[in-house]
């Protein structure tokens, strides 16, 4: 029998991809940590998604893994699920990491096409099947070709599916169309979020269910009420709300995730901009994008901002790009 977590066998919505703030020593800034994921809920997430490709789940520590999984489920309190990600390009080590998720008390796992390896598509199924087989989560895959130069198709995705505990997909190859495919293998109750904040709208006006988004720790309120909009059928009005959700889209995506967006959020005074090894810091060009875009759209939108800018570092900012 398999245990479906909170709420997440009908997902829907905009559930943010949680960045994992560090401190000055790049150690995890728990604290930090802790009032971003209550801020996520206050602002209206419909899951917490953590340990994934914008928490920087490659360099941390299987210790720091379980602790953030623990801190977030300890934050929720039911509120809202947490879904893990405990991908790896081992079979045997995104297993491990899949049972200490669920003994954490991780409601879903997030787990990722194998990087690197490229495997074929029995392999994928394999893997998948593994890791499903191994915990009573539920699992939700996530097909990022971009990144794992291998990709999940979609004859596989549908066998997957068959599986009771896989009960949806993230979605990250912004092939739009790929939704029309997928639902008639795959049936109305398969979850297919957008992991793509780029084509999100464009997906949910397909029919997909919601987003794992990036975009929304920065305007998690822009991007509810292009959902609601979308999902009610007033288009024009989700289109509003999506011109500034791509401004700000594209300056969150100018140099490798998560770099940009913990930069945002350093700028509201949310968390640390330090991000590990092989990752850097912005430069100051792509600081002075993102400060220009916080800027316009805190002007605008306030009301749909995660925080309020601090105008004194963004002064400085300016005052030394300037320089």
């Amino acid at each position: 029998m398999v245990t479906i977590g909170r709420h997440v066998s009908k997902l829907s919505g905009y559930a943010p991809a949680v960045p994992t703030p560090f401190d000055d020593g790049r150690n995890v800034d728990v604290g930090s940590f802790e009032q971003f994921c209550e801020r996520q809920i206050r602002e209206g997430a419909t899951a917490l998604v953590v340990c994934g490709t914008t928490g920087e789940a490659p360099t941390l520590r299987p210790g720091e893994h379980h602790v953030l999984v623990r801190v977030a489920v300890d934050v929720a309190r039911g509120r809202v699920p947490v879904i893990a990600g405990t991908g790896s390009n081992s079979t045997t080590h995104a297993v491990e990491m899949t049972k200490d998720a669920e003994a954490g008390g991780a409601d879903a796992i997030l787990s990722v096409v194998p990087y690197y390896n490229k495997p074929v598509q029995s392999g994928l199924y394999a893997h998948f099947s593994a890791v499903a087989q191994s915990t009573g989560l539920p699992v939700f895959l996530y097909d990022v070709p971009s990144r794992t130069a291998c990709g999940l198709a979609d004859e596989t995705i549908a066998r997957l599916a068959e599986l009771p505990q896989i009960i949806g997909l993230k979605d990250a190859t912004g092939d739009v169309t790929r939704l029309s495919r997928l639902r008639p293998l795959v049936g109305s109750q398969f979850r297919i979020l957008s992991g793509d904040d780029a084509t999100a709208l464009a997906f949910l006006a397909e029919g997909g269910n919601g987003c794992i988004s990036v975009t929304s720790n920065v305007a998690p309120g822009l991007c509810r009420m292009m959902y609601l909009a979308c999902k009610q059928g007033q288009l024009s009005k989700a289109h509003q709300f999506a011109r500034p959700i791509a401004q700000l889209t594209a300056v969150l995506f100018r140099e490798s995730n998560p770099a940009p967006v913990k930069y945002a959020l350093s700028m509201l005074g949310l968390m640390s901009a330090k991000v590990r090894l092989p990752l850097v810091e912005l430069s100051e060009q792509s600081r002075a994008a993102v400060v220009a875009t916080l800027e316009r759209l805190c002007d605008v939108y306030s009301d749909y901002m995660i925080g309020s800018l601090r105008t004194a570092e963004v002064r400085r900012l300016e005052a030394a790009v300037a320089g």
